[in-house]
């Protein structure tokens, strides 16, 4: 079976607070890697984007497993290329990869110095030559930062990714696009997106309050979470777990 662990937001801090969510998170996902195929973090790996806290990720951030990621808003993408990925560039951290022949597209949704998410068009060219050089039978699923639909979060909902629409195009193009997964919001979520599956991960570091679980944004008494993505056949599955620290 086909299972990628999926964490998000972790904002690395130099706290030690966040740190041993983070550690916490990590030590449940090492200790079952033997039944996952791969971990991917969907950004907003720092908290000020500072290359005091891309030290503190790179030493904080080890599995067994084979590890994708990418940025989020509160990333700088020239020290996290240099911090975590050992590479002098800003240009957007994308990875294409193939787990249990799956085609996972990670890609980076952030704008430099801007809260709100948009992927580039030499972004989008990229996916679709990756898309189109693998076999039209391949399963992909798309994984970026920030969610391209609103959730109902009247905060996150402001910063959310624009531009979504050339994103779905890719949809009606290839029908082997089975889901799309992100964070951002904090919060464990599921929707849709182009008539596909979205899974949101939870928050590490925190949780983000809905409208009626009261005036507070932030809600740092909910233990960080972990979702899991299976795939049987085209059916994208997700379940979520909480971590106790």
């Amino acid at each position: 079976m086909f299972v990628v662990a999926h964490i998000s937001d972790l904002h690395c801090n130099g706290t030690r607070f966040n740190r041993s969510r983070i550690e916490a998170t990590l030590s449940y996902i090492n200790a079952r890697a033997d039944g996952l195929g791969a971990l991917l973090v969907t950004g907003d790996i720092t908290d000020e984007g500072s290359e005091s806290e891309y030290r503190e990720a790179y030493d904080v951030l080890e599995s067994p497993l084979p590890m994708i990621i990418t940025a989020g808003n509160h990333d700088e993408r020239r020290n996290f290329n240099r911090g975590l990925l050992q590479r002098d560039t800003d240009e957007p951290v994308n990875h294409a990869v193939v787990i249990d022949g799956v085609l996972f597209l990670v890609v980076d949704s952030s704008i430099p110095g801007r809260n709100d998410g948009y992927i580039d068009n030499d972004t989008l060219a990229w996916m679709v030559t990756e898309i189109e050089s693998a076999d039209p039978t391949t399963r992909v699923i798309i994984a970026f930062h920030h969610p391209p639909v609103t959730l109902q979060m009247t905060f996150m909902d402001t910063i959310r990714q624009n531009g979504e629409d050339r994103l779905a195009s890719l949809v009606d193009r290839h029908p082997n696009i089975v889901g799309f997964v992100c964070g951002h919001a904090h919060t464990p979520a599921v929707t849709t997106f182009a008539g596909r599956p979205l899974a949101v991960a939870p928050g590490v570091a925190s949780t983000l309050n809905l409208p009626f679980e009261g005036e507070e944004i932030v809600n740092r008494g909910q233990p960080p979470g972990i979702a899991f993505h299976m795939l049987d056949g085209d059916r994208l599955i997700t379940h979520f777990r909480s971590v106790m620290v």
